[in-house]
């Protein structure tokens, strides 16, 4: 296992320190991009934060990682992340720091948990679980589109992704984050489909003391509100939120009101 490269991208912000305002950092899902996940939202949550968010590895603008992944490695990258961003002044002294992460960056977001707690103040898994699938599963996803590419996959992730409705009401911003997919590297793509297979923590989440807000879609297949409440119950502080009308992508399905949950969550 290795640890890949990943990108800050600042979504909210001129690029230096902001007196006064916490950090917030943002991970998006497999298949899709941190821009094009978080934009509306960041906007939302500029007032508040500076939002910092990385794209995974071959997706968006970081490098390709064809290395064995696990989530531990995932969370590694991000905690070098966030200890570079304190290096160069972008995080300002007594600021507080949080992490939001959606699908596998919710995996990662309880991976920081477990093993970087200390550099976060509080941590939210949107639309996410701390066991994803089944490991079989994934595996074979992994073999596929090793294959066939990541465009093979952007059908199917159309019908998973959003509530009904939302491709014909939001036929931009829905474009935007397949087209992520579409150009995502297939290697780094099946690495991280490996990763998403080993990752189990539902026994482990006790051991998870910074507190966290789980963030659902009432109309999500794949992560459902009831592993939210498991993430809640299981965590030594939890609480669980449930979207209306939102599938596996909170963030672009309903950026206000994902922004609110967030800011209400995080109080200073």
């Amino acid at each position: 296992m290795s640890t890949p490269e990943i990108t800050a991208i600042r979504l909210s912000g001129e690029g230096e320190a902001a007196p006064g305002k916490d950090v917030l950092f943002v991970g998006a899902g497999l298949g899709t991009g941190v821009q094009a996940l978080w934009a509306e939202a960041a906007n939302e949550l500029a007032d508040r934060f500076q939002v910092i968010g990385w794209d995974l590895p071959g997706h968006g603008q970081s490098p390709a990682h064809n290395e064995p992944l696990a989530m531990a490695d995932l969370a590694n990258a991000v905690a070098d992340l966030v200890k570079a961003q304190h290096a160069a002044g972008t995080i300002p002294a007594g600021a507080k720091v949080y992490y939001a992460g959606v699908s596998i960056n919710g995996a990662v977001a309880l991976q920081l948990g477990l093993d970087h707690g200390d550099l976060f103040d509080g941590i939210a898994v949107v639309c996410s679980a701390a066991k994803i699938g089944q490991t079989e599963a994934w595996q074979e996803r992994a073999t596929f589109v090793e294959a066939a590419g990541t465009p093979s996959m952007v059908a199917g992730s159309a019908e998973k992704w959003f509530a009904p409705g939302f491709i014909e009401q939001h036929a931009e911003r829905t474009t935007r984050l397949l087209h992520t997919l579409q150009e995502a590297d297939r290697f780094s793509y099946a690495r991280l489909c490996e990763a998403l297979g080993g990752f189990d923590v539902r026994e482990r989440l006790g051991e998870i003391t910074v507190p966290i807000v789980a963030v659902h879609g009432a109309e999500d297949g794949v992560c459902p509100p009831s592993d939210g409440e498991a993430i809640a119950a299981g965590v030594a502080s939890g609480q669980a939120h449930v979207l209306e009308n939102v599938a596996h992508q909170a963030p672009i399905e309903k950026p206000a009101e994902t922004a609110t949950i967030l800011k209400e969550a995080f109080t200073a």
